[in-house]
């Protein structure tokens, strides 16, 4: 099973020789999960071409400190992909701005929320299960990193997971067989510090001090990934 991880942003490059990229990230979280899934990567955000639909099985699309809504150049062409992608029935999962970026290619509306930024660990409540999501949970908890929110989502899409600080947080969409995510799975908990602490000089020193301590919960990151990894293994059309 070949599954096209699109990277649309990295790490920051202090970060990367100890944590790795993004797509290192995604291999490390979903590869140990079956023998099936095989990987390739293209960072579309440095001007990579887009594969071809018809050799996949699967596309994942990365987290980005670019906003959904934002002029570059291949924005555009990412929104035009997902369509294609979807309509050509190959699972599509998104993560982060993967999320954002994936909601408004479908018809939703991304904005930079006034809640400001979500870092460290939140939790969510499971409104809604689908085949995929086993074992199933009431709630889970995961690590973010995000100012960026889906305040509409697209048309037939469903909420399955949400809180009161992002009530749009897990997305299955009516256009094809693809889900998204607006928490970050894929992050260690390392890494996740890391990242808060380099941003120290950008962000309120309350919002750092309060994302690290909360960076101490457990989260259901394992659970998150197994249920990624059973909507690209699923039969038919993954829901």
């Amino acid at each position: 099973m070949l599954i096209a991880i699109l990277e649309t942003g990295a790490p920051p490059a202090s970060l990367q020789q100890r944590h790795g990229s993004y797509a290192d990230m995604m291999e490390a979280m979903l590869a140990p999960l079956s023998p099936r899934f095989a990987f390739a990567r293209s960072k579309i955000n440095d001007g990579a071409a887009f594969p071809a639909i018809g050799a996949l099985d699967g596309v994942l699309i990365t987290g980005s400190a670019a906003g959904a809504y934002e002029d570059h150049a291949w924005i555009a062409p990412l929104e035009n992909f997902i369509r294609r992608a979807a309509a050509a029935n190959k699972k599509i999962v998104g993560i982060c701005f993967g999320h954002q970026i994936m909601a408004q290619a479908f018809g939703g509306k991304v904005v930079k929320s006034e809640k400001g930024w979500g870092v460290g660990v939140h939790s969510y409540a499971v409104e809604d299960e689908r085949r995929w999501m086993t074992p199933g949970a009431g709630r889970v908890a995961s690590v973010v990193s995000h100012q960026d929110q889906v305040v509409e989502i697209p048309a037939g899409a469903k909420r399955l997971a949400g809180s009161d600080f992002c009530p749009n947080a897990v997305l299955a969409y009516a256009q094809g067989p693809a889900i998204s995510f607006q928490m970050h799975p894929e992050f260690a908990p390392d890494f996740a510090a890391d990242l808060l602490r380099s941003r120290e000089e950008r962000l309120p020193k309350s919002v750092v001090e309060d994302g690290l301590s909360t960076l101490k919960t457990p989260t259901d990151r394992a659970l998150i990934a197994k249920w990624i990894a059973n909507f690209f293994l699923a039969a038919e059309d993954g829901r």
